[in-house]
Parts: structure tokens; sequence; C-alpha cells
């Protein structure tokens, strides 16, 4: 194929617009939902990031670099998490514009974090006059993974859907044990940046570079960082599929009281476990038989529980939390206390009572729980409970994992309890079962999740979805499942060593531009 040689006096090609960029890089965003549960295209979201970088390689300036990055991650969060509007329009009867808008404003509040990302990036470019493999492969994969994690952790974090946890089931997923779900994120920007050089003269070592990534991700996927510790333990997790307008409604309080007491005494094991307020009503507020009644089917098939209720400390400390009721128990319940609260949902954010006042939605105030909080004993095994938007929050799993509380052995099991009727039948079930997968990759221990609605499953410690129930049914998932002894690298150091290799790859790109500039030009 021949091209005509460019004529001097031809009148210069137009170039594309910011805002033509913008729509580009939106829509690029927006698709990367196909990325994730329950789609899993995890190729699209290298395509998704390498198409950001390329439109802000060629943008105008660094403002134009931010609104092409702001532009990305407003598509990427509101398309991911549209299903918001379930939540506060049909169950929390906030009007249906409002709660449109709402989800749109999140979005675009997420889309800062990429217009700081994209503009810092471009700023670094400009000012250390960047060669594009440096640019491509050090700087813009490490500012995008940086500023990821500042959101997931800045005014409490927000980091669902972050690009990590599209590589539960890619070749990167190796790496979780050893970097994180934040690594995982970084490693796929750099194959996307890398993308971006096959049609440079670095080709070569681009490609041999991502091929080299993707091979050590699967060997890194053959080894074992954790070992099995004790016997298994028999579980039943269950299912109660109470619709959400009904959860909270009296007239069918007792009815759901009835369905859970049913469920719980139809058969023993060693830990049977509820969703997340499986029970509405404070303890002093139940029948006065019903735990006692619970209690004394735990105590005649030594079987245990984890329940969830909400408790009160007083008139103005209410907790999200556990309960865990032993055969013959005689000191007391085991209590878990959810500690990472979400925001309008279960707690308020100074300054937006306002905002949370236009939706109806119980147990709206609540208190946090401490950060590390003891397992619960069962047998050989060690259960450690989180409660729904919990297993989010990686490196406070970890933290619970390497420093547990009073002096105990690390947890063996992971427990998620959640209700995710909040959401309706949305893709907000298959999205959170991936981040519970991308925990057990980190740790190396099995998840067990019992949920209201789904996904009630049992996760092993490679991140392998082993049972699951159907979502939106009512049913028992019931197994045997082993724990896990040990501590993965990610489990000793969290996201220290993440943050240290992006670090790196900053400090890389500076000494190497540097060293260009200060070699001696040929004569």
């Amino acid at each position: 194929m021949r091209f005509r040689r460019a004529n001097p006096n031809d009148p210069p090609k137009p170039q594309r617009s910011t805002r033509g960029r913008m729509i580009i890089t939106g829509l690029a965003g927006a698709l990367c939902v196909f990325a994730f549960a329950p789609f899993g295209w995890w190729p699209i979201e290298i395509l998704g990031l390498a198409t950001l970088f390329y439109q802000v390689l060629r943008s105008s300036s660094i403002k134009a670099a931010a609104l092409i990055g702001w532009a990305f991650v407003t598509g990427w969060t509101a398309a991911g998490v549209h299903w918001l509007y379930v939540s506060m329009h049909t169950y929390g009867d906030m009007p249906a514009p409002l709660a449109a808008a709402a989800v749109l404003l999140l979005g675009a509040a997420m889309g800062i974090y990429g217009a700081a990302a994209m503009a810092s990036a471009a700023w670094l470019r400009q000012r250390w006059t960047l060669p594009l493999p440096v640019a491509n492969l050090l700087v813009f994969p490490a500012v995008w993974a940086l500023f990821e994690w500042l959101r997931g952790w800045l005014f409490t974090g927000f980091p669902w859907l972050a690009s990590g946890y599209a590589h539960n089931h890619s070749p990167l997923a190796g790496f979780a044990p050893i970097i994180g779900m934040y690594g995982l994120g970084w490693l796929a920007a750099v194959m996307a940046g890398a993308l971006l050089l096959l049609l440079h003269r670095t080709r070569l070592r681009a490609a041999g570079l991502v091929v080299t990534i993707g091979l050590a991700g699967v060997g890194l996927s053959f080894l074992h960082w954790t070992y099995p510790e004790g016997k298994p333990i028999s579980v039943r997790l269950l299912q109660g599929n109470i619709p959400q307008d009904e959860k909270f409604n009296g007239a069918k309080v007792m009815s759901t009281l009835k369905l859970y007491q049913d469920a719980i005494t139809a058969a023993p094991a060693d830990l049977i476990a509820t969703p997340e307020t499986a029970i509405v009503m404070l303890p002093q507020q139940l029948p006065p038989d019903y735990l006692p009644g619970i209690a004394q089917f735990l105590n005649k098939t030594n079987s245990n529980l984890i329940l969830g209720i909400p408790l009160a400390d007083s008139q103005t400390a209410y907790f999200n939390s556990a309960i865990g009721i032993t055969p013959r128990q005689s000191d007391g319940y085991y209590r878990y206390n959810k500690h990472h609260l979400v925001p309008y949902g279960e707690f308020i954010p100074f300054g937006f009572r306002w905002f949370v006042n236009l939706m109806s939605i119980p147990l709206g105030d609540q208190t946090s729980g401490r950060d590390i909080q003891p397992a619960f004993p069962i047998k050989d095994q060690r259960v450690l409970p989180n409660i729904c938007y919990e297993d989010l929050f990686g490196e406070e799993i970890a933290a619970q994992l390497n420093h547990p509380a009073q002096d105990q052995k690390p947890a063996t099991l992971l427990l998620n309890i959640s209700n995710l009727a909040w959401f309706g039948d949305t893709i907000a079930i298959p999205q959170h079962l991936q981040i519970s997968q991308m925990r057990t990759l980190e740790t190396g221990r099995p998840m067990l999740r019992a949920t209201n609605t789904g996904a009630t499953a049992i996760i092993n410690g490679e991140g392998k979805v082993v049972q699951q129930l159907p979502a939106n049914t009512f049913g028992t998932l019931a197994a045997n499942v082993q724990g896990m002894g040990g501590s993965t690298p990610y489990i000793l150091w969290g996201n220290k060593l993440f943050l240290a290799l992006t670090a790196l790859s900053l400090a890389a790109a500076w000494f190497l531009t540097r060293r260009a500039k200060n070699q001696p030009k040929a004569a």
C-alpha cells in the first residue's frame, strides 16, 4: 500500500477537539462495565485504559487532559453503578429525577480522581519531557493506579469497580496475593500503555512486556501461599430472599422471624450463618422466647450460629452487627460490629442530612465498630466476619489477619453477610461476588457468603466459586469447608508493596529522563 507524501502547502489537518476526546473516553469508560462481572470481558478494560492514555497523550493541554480523564471515570462509574438508582428510587422513595441525578453526580464526583490522575500524568510528561515509552509504561500507569488507591480511602473511600477487580480470572490474578487488587489495576494499566507502543519503534519490547506480565501471572497462580489448617467444618448459609420493601414492614416482620427460625433449626451444622440484618429488631424487642429457643436447638445439635441483627449500646449508639451463639454458651454472645459504614446509607456525612432526608432508609445513622475485632472460633477454625460493603477494603481485612485481636491466631475463614436486596435484580449482585473473590485471592482464605437475595456462595482460597445458590430465591447452601492458615505477602504488607512499585516507576521515569538530558550530544 502506498501513501501520498504530505505536501507542505496543504492546510493542516484539523485536530480533534477536547470535547470530542471527552465523548470518546466517556464512552470507553462506560463500556468498561463489561470487563467486570457478570460479563467478565477483562480485555475491554485494558483497551479502555489504552484509549484514555492515547487521548490524553494527544490532548492540547493539562486542562484538556484533566477533562478527558474526568469524562472517562465519570462514564466508568455511572455505567458501572447505575443500580444505585434502584436503591434510592425504588426502595428509598427518592423521586426518579433526583435518583438519576444522584447517580450521575456520583459519577462526576469520582471523575475528579480521573481528572487529577490524567492532569498529573500530563504535567509530569511536560515537566520532565518524557519520551513516549517512559510516559506509557512508567508514568501514566503509576499515576492512574495511585489515584485509584486514593479513591479507595479518601472520604471513607469508594473502591467499587476499581480496575483490579476485573482481573480475578485474568492472567493477572496470580499477582493478587502479592500486590493486591490495586496492584492488578496498575499492571493492567502498564499493559494498556504497552499496547499503544505496538506501532512505535519499541514495539517488540512492548509486546514482550505484555507477554511477560501475562506469563508471570499465570506462573504465580500455581504458587500456594497458604495451607489447610485443622479439620473442615460443616456450614449452612441461609438466603432468606426477603423483598426490601417488606424487610422493615411491621406487618411482615413476624413472618420473617418465623422464616429464619425455621431455616436455622431445619438441620444442624458446625456453622449456620444468616444474612446481614436477617433480624431487623433489636434483641430486646424480640419475643422473649425467640433467641432462647434457637439456643436450645444449638445446644441439642452442637451447632454454632452467626446471626445478622442490629444492636444498640444506648439510645444514640446503634450498630450493624453479627452475633455468634455457641452451644451451652455461658459468657455472653460473640459480637462483631460493622466498622466501615456506607456513606448516606449507614452514616450521614457532615452537611448531607438534607440529602438523606429525601429517602426512607431504616437504621441510616449508625455507629462504627472497632477496626480490629476477634474472630469467631468454631472447632479447629476461626471465622472472621465482615458485613456487606466491608469486603471492598482488602487492606482492612488483611490487617485483621496480620494483627488479630486478643492475641488470637489469624482467622482461617472469612464470612461476608450481606443484604443486596436494596439493588434489586441488577449486576450489583455478581459485582459484589467478584469483590469477595478478590479478597480470597489476596488472603488465600475461603470466603463464605450468606446474603438475603444473592449471591450466597462458597469461594475457595484460590478465588473460585465452588457452590452458589441462584439469586432471588429462598434456599440454604450446605457444604463442608476447609479453613486455611499461613500468610500471603499481601496479608503481611497490605498495599505497601504496590505503593512502593508505583513510586519506583515514577522515580525511574525521572532518572531516565534526567540521564538522557545530561548525556552529551553527538558532535
